[in-house]
């Protein structure tokens, strides 16, 4: 009876699956099928066909390229929201320290800003629900506050100088994230902007930008793509295209399913008479090589920094059945040159992320002649014919070395256990009024600001209780360096991002080097390839 009801059992799996074969799956395609669906159905043991197929899919795209990946349901949603451009929820920037819920800043014009809520409030109960001395979790914070755009959620509030403490109700809505994380003016005549990533509004963003620096009589910009991963391609053709002229080739995708796609410039630039720097470092990849091979290879700005990551391949979402999502590799993308700037990955996964992670040992992050490319990579730009290279990143025009005052083992382990992340939040914190009332501008902060021998002591003893020992034979603990990060926290939290950025970017060998050759039209010109007349 049993060995009837396998036979049948069998039978029907076989049918099923000869079902989808006559629909036009491969061989290859029915086979899979039919090994989960017997794994499913007659294996000695109980076993997950979930995570085993999963695991599955995993291998299968590791091993085809090393930017194929699977995305499990529940992290969807997550991946997805900084290249959307907004999420749903409160609108709030916190903290979470020593176990309590410190609200850094509300978003301006968000939810928690219309109801009141306060920079410096604690969060204390959530939904009902006591959240300080839980061992709370970022992640445990953005679960219980995100939500559905229209729905509630009540949150009471421990706020300093009130006796008791506060309930509020807050309705939920779209919360912008920003890909644009600075803009002003670094002279009289140059303006900066900071992208962190391509998203949806990352154009958008830009363009609101340029236009409110364009009021300052902006006539040169840096635009610092350092640590910029990519995300969205179209985006960083749409910043490209304003600053080239009309039908120029910005990129092109190929691929054996995907034919020839051109991407050109329409003839609406508003930035096509600006002068122009680009910088990148091997943390800035896909979207942001795009922008960057583009406008070198057009000789219409110049690149500085260090060699890119050297990601030139083009991903397409698709959505499974459960709500994952796979990300497949569809095509490869070429500058306008005709330059492909992926790194070579025919030696496996492992090799691949090898070879970026050895770019630190083997000296091409401080001395440019460390790169040793190879004739075979050699490409030309459009107009000039300056020489440029494919096959592995952008190669910057002006070389800056990595500052090394920043990878010292204790800034590394102060940074690692967030210890200086947390002291400087608990810092600003205790003293929001004070600093507000004593710097009513950020012009004033940023002139008159500095830390005093006792907060830098406190620093060194929070990092002895998070286990990071101090050793005065190799490091200063008022390094200048790590000081101008610690001054721009307190910024970011006093006022915000921007001011950070104003903060660091003092002293920045690399926006140095930018202002240097934009404001020296004859150097531009000749690190262009162009020849200006004699007079």
């Amino acid at each position: 009876m049993v060995k009837r009801s396998l036979f049948i059992l069998t039978l029907l799996i076989f049918v099923h699956f000869s079902g989808l074969r006559a629909q036009g799956l491969t061989q290859e395609t029915f086979k899979i099928g039919k090994t989960l669906a017997l794994l499913e159905a007659i294996y000695v043991d109980s076993v997950d066909i979930s995570e085993i197929a999963e695991q599955m899919i995993v291998t299968t795209l590791r091993n085809l390229d090393p930017h194929s990946v699977y995305i499990p349901a529940e992290d969807v949603q997550e991946e997805n929201e900084p290249l959307q451009g907004n999420f749903e929820g409160i609108g709030i920037q916190f903290n979470v320290l020593n176990d309590t819920i410190i609200i850094i800043s509300p978003i301006p014009g968000g939810p928690s800003e219309k109801v009141g809520i306060q920079s410096g409030d604690r969060i204390v109960v959530i939904a009902g629900e006591k959240v300080t001395g839980i061992g709370i979790s970022t992640t445990g914070v953005q679960k219980r506050l995100r939500g559905a755009k229209g729905t509630t959620v009540d949150v009471t509030i421990f706020r300093k100088g009130e006796k008791e403490l506060l309930d509020f109700t807050i309705t939920r809505d779209k919360i912008p994230v920003n890909s644009l994380d600075a803009a002003y003016m670094l002279s009289d005549n140059t303006g900066y902007i900071k992208l962190s990533r391509f998203s949806d509004q990352t154009a958008v963003e830009f363009e609101q930008a340029v236009a409110q620096l364009r009021l300052n009589r902006m006539e040169s910009l840096i635009i610092d793509l350092r640590g910029n991963s990519g995300g969205y391609m179209v985006p960083a053709v749409q910043i490209a295209d304003e600053m080239l002229p009309a039908e120029e080739l910005i990129v092109y995708l190929e691929g054996l399913h995907t034919s020839r796609q051109e991407y050109r410039s329409a003839p609406s630039g508003t930035l096509t008479g600006a002068r122009l720097a680009i910088l990148i470092d091997e943390g800035s990849a896909s979207a942001s090589e795009i922008l960057a091979g583009a406008i070198q290879d057009w000789d219409r700005g110049i690149i500085i920094g260090r060699r890119s990551f050297g990601k030139g391949l083009v991903q397409n979402g698709f959505s499974l059945p459960d709500g994952s999502e796979i990300r497949l590799t569809i095509a490869r993308y070429f500058t306008p040159s005709g330059r492909s700037i992926q790194t070579p990955y025919n030696e496996g996964f492992d090799k691949y992320f090898q070879k970026f992670y050895s770019r630190y040992f083997n000296g091409e992050l401080i001395h440019a002649d460390s790169l040793g490319l190879p004739d075979s990579l050699k490409a030309y730009t459009i107009p000039n014919r300056r020489i440029v290279y494919g096959g592995g990143g952008i190669t910057p025009d002006v070389f800056i070395p990595i500052d090394t005052t920043y990878y010292s083992d204790y800034y590394r382990d102060m940074i690692r256990t967030s210890t200086i992340l947390s002291f400087m939040v608990g810092y600003t914190d205790r003293n929001r009024k004070t600093l507000l009332r004593r710097y009513r501008t950020f012009d004033r902060f940023n002139s008159e600001f500095n830390f005093d021998s006792e907060t830098i002591e406190e620093l060194k003893e929070a990092g002895e209780r998070n286990g990071v020992k101090f050793d005065s034979t190799q490091y200063d603990i008022s390094a200048p360096e790590m000081l101008k990060v610690m001054k721009g926290l307190v910024a970011r939290d006093l006022w915000d991002m921007n001011e950070y950025y104003r903060v660091v970017n003092h002293e920045d060998h690399a926006i140095d080097r930018a202002l240097s050759v934009l404001n020296d039209p004859a150097l531009y010109d000749r690190f262009l390839g162009y020849r200006r007349e004699e007079q």
